[in-house]
């Protein structure tokens, strides 16, 4: 469904995505271990050292390796809409990107063996004023054609406007 000409397009979310989530990997292991070596050493300490320091470094550990990296991952969003792709970023202060789809922008893909295992890869949106950098994310290919199925939309959108073509809603398209 497209828009009447001239009327105001409405921002539709078409997708909300975080980095690929197999960087938790390490997390996940460091997890276990430690949940292991707790279970193991407890109560099994040699003589100057004691139970709560054990939990005192299980807790440090897990803290470290495990809690910051997980909060790091999940504050890391990407939204595509119909009019724009923004990035966003950050756990205390927040860093926002943005590039519109109507000004146009050329899509790149890398995508490393590893990544093709996973199915992500990295994407790059050059625009004329910036530079959007979409790494390792999940769904790669997909991603790539609905970002330019959104470039190819919106462009014909700005296009008709900026035409004035169409009168009414409803009425038949002008004949070329």
């Amino acid at each position: 469904m497209t828009p009447a000409p001239g009327g105001a397009a409405p921002e539709l979310r078409v997708a909300r995505l975080r980095p690929h989530a197999r960087r938790l990997f390490w997390c996940a292991l460091v997890l276990i271990a430690v949940t292991g070596a707790v279970g193991y050493f407890w109560g099994n300490l040699p003589a100057p050292f004691e139970d709560w320091m054990l939990g005192a470094g299980a807790a440090l550990a897990v803290a470290l390796l495990v809690v910051v990296p997980y909060v790091r991952w999940l504050s890391h969003t990407y939204t595509i809409t119909t009019r724009r792709v923004i990035e966003q970023s950050g756990v205390f202060g927040r860093r926002r990107s943005e590039l519109s789809h109507a000004r146009g922008y050329a899509i790149s893909e890398r995508r490393g063996p590893l990544q093709r295992l996973w199915g992500a890869g990295t994407l790059t949106l050059t625009g004329a004023d910036r530079t959007l950098r979409l790494a390792n994310i999940p769904a790669a290919r997909l991603v790539h054609e609905t970002l330019a199925d959104q470039v190819e939309v919106s462009q014909i959108l700005a296009h008709r406007d900026s035409r004035g073509l169409g009168g009414r809603p409803g009425d038949p398209p002008p004949l070329s």
